[in-house]
């Protein structure tokens, strides 16, 4: 007894139906999009030990203690242990943009170091240095005075009879921890860290652990 189906070319007929399910599911995942009139972007200028994040199993601050508004999500992260400008943003196309590489977008910080870096030392910031991840880009640095913010809770720990310095630090990067690794490696850690400035945007006019909203041209 022969098997009429053994030799029998591979037909259309035996391919499997297409499972318009599937479509529909991975249309339903994607962020609507949002009309220019209704973008909005949040400035929010994020306290000492607040997580990037709206939820947390372990019950440490998260932006939702300070952030009422729905459906924002942050364009980039700033550490729990940095203060400053975090830009959210109920726009797929606008998050990408502020986060892309390729963009490279300027973001500026004022970083309080121990000890008094020499100006070898921050030429070797500005022309770029090795950490563990690669050379970092050319930087734009500059020493500043102490600027009028408001206090940490809790305060920096400050070693006796060794000065600190405020650096303007601007980089287009966005690796891990980069501003911290970069003053580490001329050797002069860093004890608090800001993030004034992403592009256009920034802290002015902004208390700590306070937002403002900006929405369609305004954006």
């Amino acid at each position: 007894m022969t098997n009429n189906n053994r030799n029998r070319p591979f037909s259309s007929s035996s391919k499997k139906p297409f499972n318009k399910n599937k479509r529909n599911k991975s249309q339903a995942r994607q962020k609507p999009t949002v009309k220019p009139e209704d973008v909005k972007i949040v400035l929010f200028n994020k306290p000492f030990d607040v997580l990037c994040q709206f939820t947390d199993d372990q019950h440490r601050k998260t932006l939702a203690d300070f952030i009422d508004i729905k459906s924002v999500y942050a364009a980039g992260r700033l550490d729990r242990d940095s203060e400053g400008l975090l830009l959210l943003t109920n726009c797929g196309k606008l998050q990408h943009k502020l986060t892309e590489p390729k963009k490279n977008t300027d973001k500026t910080y004022w970083v309080q170091v121990e000890g008094e870096p020499s100006e070898q030392a921050l030429d070797a910031l500005r022309e770029g240095v090795e950490l563990k991840d690669g050379m970092t880009k050319p930087a734009k640095i500059e020493v500043m005075p102490e600027p009028e913010v408001w206090p940490r809770n809790p305060p920096i720990r400050e070693r006796k009879n060794i000065p600190t310095t405020w650096l303007s630090i601007t980089i287009s990067e966005g690796r891990n921890r980069q501003v911290r690794r970069m003053t580490a490696h001329i050797g002069h850690p860093t004890l608090r860290l800001i993030r004034y400035s992403i592009g256009k945007y920034t802290l002015s006019g902004l208390n700590n652990g306070q937002y403002r909203v900006l929405q369609g041209n305004k954006v």
